[in-house]
């Protein structure tokens, strides 16, 4: 079966790849775990094989899981060079496999690992005098996410993890769980001096207006992303697509510290 890819934003270097893999009846396979093998050609022998596990999308009793899917696989690569890639996975226990490609472009869209953070001005409660409206499509809000704007924390030499999700208009569905993983670990993280960040990625949070000007800055084109920035102003660690708690708490705690 064709696996259907969670991201698609990779250049030579490791690459976080998620994907799921969908049985005949539609349904998502959900063994824990997945054998994944990589190679540079269909007929060709694989060069990396590594084990891809199941990663919760959103959190458990908040999220809504995007098409009724509860978890995505996530599986660790690397690749030396651009071009495209074929991937093969069998999850254990399972008597389906799924096959697809990972294309590798010279650089990403986005900011590189490494690469200084855009200084976005991005909108803050103190710039729509406390109305949640303009800032977020999210149902339920959580304020704390809209105190500080990525401008204000470069200026402050401050880590942070910034969001650009729409969690009503998402293509994927799976920004609202992501605004909830973030909000989840800032929530989790209270004493660690991280701030954190949502920023809605549509003009006038109207998809028909077209992607707005920090969505630009940050050069994406695709929702939603989660960037950690250090203090030095540089990203740490991304992620493309849905992120679990777990993940997103791992990355946090060892790169922003």
């Amino acid at each position: 079966m064709a696996i259907t890819p969670g991201d698609a934003d990779f250049a030579p270097g490791p690459i976080r790849f998620s994907f799921l893999v969908i049985a005949r009846n539609g349904r998502a396979v959900l063994e824990p775990t997945a054998a994944v093998w990589l190679s540079r050609g269909l007929k060709q022998a694989p060069f990396e094989r590594a084990t891809a596990r199941l990663e919760t999308i959103g959190v458990p009793g908040v999220s809504v899981p995007p098409d009724g899917v509860p978890s995505i696989y996530v599986v660790h690569l690397r690749t030396s060079a651009p071009g495209t890639y074929w991937l093969f996975a069998k999850p254990r226990g399972a008597t389906i496999d799924g096959i697809g490609n990972v294309i590798v472009n010279a650089r990403t869209s986005s900011p590189a690992l490494g690469a200084r953070a855009p200084a976005s001005a991005t909108p803050t409660l103190s710039t729509t005098n406390g109305r949640l409206a303009p800032l977020t499509t999210a149902t339920h809000p959580d304020r704390a996410l809209y105190t500080t704007s990525v401008a204000a924390a470069l200026a402050a030499h401050e880590p942070f993890v910034v969001t650009f999700a729409t969690p009503k208009f998402c293509t994927s569905r799976t920004c609202g769980p992501v605004v909830d993983v973030v909000a989840y670990v800032q929530r989790k993280l209270a004493g660690m001096h991280v701030r954190f960040i949502h920023v809605e990625v549509y003009a006038h949070n109207n998809p028909a207006d077209g992607y707005n000007r920090w969505m630009k800055e940050w050069h994406l084109q695709s929702e939603p992303w989660v960037f950690l920035v250090g203090r030095d102003g540089r990203v740490k660690a991304k992620f493309e697509g849905s992120v679990s708690a777990g993940e997103l708490l791992h990355a946090v705690r060892n790169a922003l510290a």
